[in-house]
């Protein structure tokens, strides 16, 4: 029995393209993920062993936004995984097969009718790609310095009143059923490894992350932790029990990591 759960968002809190990475660590970087024959998502050397050893002491969740396809594609330090989240929570997968009893919970989403609306108000050529993720939310992907001013406030204000929210994160923006989310995913997990008698019914539950699809995850922890970068910075997003890394970047990560690490116990020096 491990004695705490710990969530982590992947992209830019864990892992990395090879420039926001940074400079600093040269060669000491391995990589996690390939794509169309090409290495696309790094760990540095220090960050990916400390994965590892945290997953050997907890019961570590990777949280992702990713598709359930995306998500495969990433070579994770500490697999395999008992629980992993996709789709910002509408899948859960279980030793690595998607769970259809949870999945099954988000049918009534009404995905059509939103993608026919946004079609409507974003058909520039700021508008690169228009793509689904697991029949559960859509997104763009975007020349960020060309989305008309007011698009983003005018698109949420429409979707808030039909139950869903918008999010930019770099070159994406996505569009959300507020019934999808990490939290209550994360939720869903802590109540089976409690159940499975992987953790007491007291575990303490802790969370990194760094967009704001990640925030009500780390809100819903005891104890949680961002990097200095990405969406929640420039948010200057805060509350009580969240700690904020003095490093940006593939530094960030190896912060939070040995922070985690000391939360439950098992600091490990790198």
């Amino acid at each position: 029995m491990t004695g705490a759960l710990v969530s982590v968002d992947l992209d830019r809190t864990m892992i990395y393209s090879r420039n926001a990475l940074g400079a600093a660590f040269e060669d000491a970087v391995t990589c996690v993920e390939i794509y169309q024959d090409a290495p696309l998502s790094f760990m540095s050397i220090d960050a990916a062993e400390s994965l590892r050893s945290l997953a050997a002491a907890a019961l570590v969740v990777p949280t992702t936004t990713r598709t359930i396809e995306q998500f495969q594609r990433i070579a994770l330090p500490g697999a395999p995984w008992r629980y992993a989240i996709t789709s910002n929570g509408g899948n859960i997968l279980v030793d690595g097969v998607p769970d259809g009893s949870w999945r099954a919970g988000f049918t009534g989403i009404e995905l059509h009718r939103i993608q026919r609306e946004l079609s409507t108000r974003a058909d520039g050529d700021w508008v690169l790609k228009r793509r689904t993720a697991d029949d559960l939310f859509c997104y763009l992907v975007v020349e960020p310095t060309e989305v008309p001013a007011g698009f983003l406030t005018e698109w949420s204000c429409w979707c808030a009143a039909r139950g869903w929210n918008v999010s930019q994160q770099g070159r994406k923006i996505y569009t959300m059923p507020d019934v999808v989310s990490k939290s209550r995913a994360v939720a869903e997990v802590r109540a089976r490894a409690i159940e499975d008698g992987m953790l007491d019914a007291g575990v303490r539950t802790f969370a990194a992350g760094d967009g704001a699809l990640d925030a009500d995850m780390l809100i819903a922890a005891d104890r949680a932790i961002r990097p200095r970068h990405g969406e929640l910075e420039s948010k200057n997003f805060r509350f009580p029990g969240l700690e904020v890394t003095a490093a940006s970047g593939g530094q960030a990560a190896e912060e939070i990591l040995r922070w985690l690490q000391a939360q439950v116990g098992n600091r490990v020096e790198p």
